[in-house]
């Protein structure tokens, strides 16, 4: 199972000497990573920050730079955060457990997702 996935933003992290850098690496988050966000005072005080922590979490390697920071990703172009955030939920995605069902009546197999949260 692939855990770390390359990237290429769109537009690229211009750092303050005026570099671009494009290439970089995100791994699959982790249920810590996620709650440890929830914890963070920026998050605490504007929930919206939640996607700036996480990704600064998940993000292992931006070519050229040393670390990558909540501030880094801050300093993205808004194009290159929405490329991340949904390169985040592609990667992180994790399909509904389903069960293989017959049909009393008519004898058809259906898959069905299995629903634990007891609502619908």
């Amino acid at each position: 199972m692939d855990t770390v996935y390359e990237f290429t933003l769109p537009k690229g992290y211009m750092d303050g000497s005026g570099e671009l850098h494009r290439r970089g690496k995100m791994r699959l988050a982790t249920a810590g990573d996620e709650i440890s966000a929830t914890h963070d005072p920026r998050v605490l005080s504007n929930p919206s920050y939640l996607t700036i922590v996480v990704l600064s979490k998940v993000i292992t390697e931006l070519e050229g730079v040393e670390a990558v920071t909540a501030t880094l990703i801050e300093k993205l172009f808004t194009a290159d955060l929405a490329y991340l955030q949904d390169m985040y939920q592609r990667i992180n995605d994790i399909e509904p457990p389903v069960m293989r069902v017959t049909c009393p009546e008519c004898g058809a197999v259906h898959e069905v997702p299995l629903n634990f949260t007891g609502e619908g």
